[in-house]
């Protein structure tokens, strides 16, 4: 009884300091549950809101895809994967530009490299009237490069050219005008210098008037033909203008060519960037007037390794003559000039020397041949008389 006692008497006992007692549960313990929680639900939210986004680009992608129905040079998704330089065939029509209800020719051509190695994007302008046999339609020679398009197909064009100049065409993108116009708006504008000084009126049935000076980005414009304002960011049909005029400039459609790729340029500077490209709402005005046959999975790997090729710009056109054929003017090309070309392409390409290709991109039929031959045979001995 004695030792029950005690041990009763103990149990009533409080107990000492030294006493081992359960601890209670610290709140910064559940503070850090909370915290953790959040950022859990926050990186639900995140990764639904980029999925999302990469789900509307993957959309717009998926509208622009066109394929070129060609067998193409080179394996170009291996090209890309390999981190090497590729090649895209840029192609403008006039479709919705400026109210313009003429559609199908291509007036706009542009082969461009882009090369991450050396960090270097060059712009080769194309002269739209060469004289070419188009590749799978050689019984309609001669035509003008611009017309294989509606004739034959975006494929026919980048096979005549790419046998024209002995270059690989990996890819092309088609882009009417107009649309042109809505990207250039979507980045908020380009500033470009221009080459030359003169007075543009975009619209006949219109009053308005653009003023545009030598080496200087300020240009005017009156939508009244009379009050003009001064701007230095041109919107995309200020741009469009700038770049459509062509009997006005000395140098002809040498010299639009070389405000196009001006205003090219400062678009790509505007927006290479990989925060661009992969930007929902841009890439929807891009897939609105475009096609092109890059992938989605194309798009993304240019987006995120290539952009460091557009800090360095290079531009550069091939030179032609005018000559009259049937009544008809073209363009011909001096195998030296179409050497030069084919150099600085493969060049860029990282490409091993080649000979520059064929007279007219295709076989032409025998008595055609002969008398275009001569032609250009003729405008040679003129070149190097001068």
């Amino acid at each position: 009884m004695d030792n029950n006692m005690s041990r009763m008497a103990r149990q009533n006992q409080a107990p000492r300091p030294d006493d081992k007692q359960p601890r209670k549960p610290k709140r910064r313990h559940k503070k850090w549950r909370w915290i953790v929680s959040i950022i859990v639900i926050l990186l639900i939210i995140g990764g639904v809101v980029i999925s999302m986004l990469l789900s509307n680009i993957k959309e717009s992608v998926d509208t622009m895809h066109r394929s070129a129905n060609i067998t193409k040079a080179r394996d170009v998704n291996q090209v890309l994967k390999d981190g090497k330089p590729f090649s895209i065939l840029v192609l403008g029509t006039d479709t919705g530009a400026l109210a313009r209800d003429r559609t199908g020719l291509t007036d706009s051509m542009m082969l461009i490299t882009v090369n991450p190695k050396s960090k270097t994007t060059t712009m080769l302008s194309i002269p739209r009237d060469i004289m070419v046999s188009i590749v799978g339609r050689e019984d309609t020679f001669p035509q003008k490069l611009n017309a294989a398009f509606p004739i034959a197909g975006v494929g026919a064009t980048m096979s005549t050219l790419q046998n024209y100049l002995n270059v690989p065409i990996d890819f092309y993108a088609l882009v009417n005008m107009g649309g042109l116009e809505k990207v250039i708006d979507q980045v908020g504008g380009v500033k470009v210098k221009s080459p030359l000084t003169f007075t543009y009126q975009p619209e006949n049935d219109k009053s308005d008037v653009y003023k545009f000076y030598k080496n200087q980005e300020k240009y005017e414009y009156a939508s009244d033909g009379k009050n003009f304002k001064t701007y230095t960011t041109m919107d995309g049909y200020a741009a469009l203008s700038f770049s459509r005029m062509r009997y006005d400039d000395p140098e002809g459609d040498y010299g639009r060519q070389k405000r196009q790729r001006l205003v090219l340029k400062a678009l790509v500077k505007k927006s290479a960037s990989a925060k661009t490209l992969l930007n929902a709402k841009f890439m929807k005005s891009i897939s609105k007037n475009a096609e092109t046959d890059l992938t989605y999975n194309n798009v993304t790997k240019i987006a995120l390794s290539y952009m460091a090729a557009t800090k360095n710009q290079k531009s550069d056109h091939l030179q032609g003559v005018g000559d009259m054929y049937n009544g008809v003017s073209y363009q011909m090309v001096k195998a030296s000039e179409k050497q030069r070309v084919t150099n600085l392409l493969r060049k860029s390409l990282n490409l091993g020397s080649k000979t520059t290709g064929t007279q007219f991109g295709s076989s032409v039929p025998v008595l055609s041949y002969g008398v275009a031959e001569y032609n250009l045979n003729v405008i040679g001995e003129t070149l190097d008389a001068q």
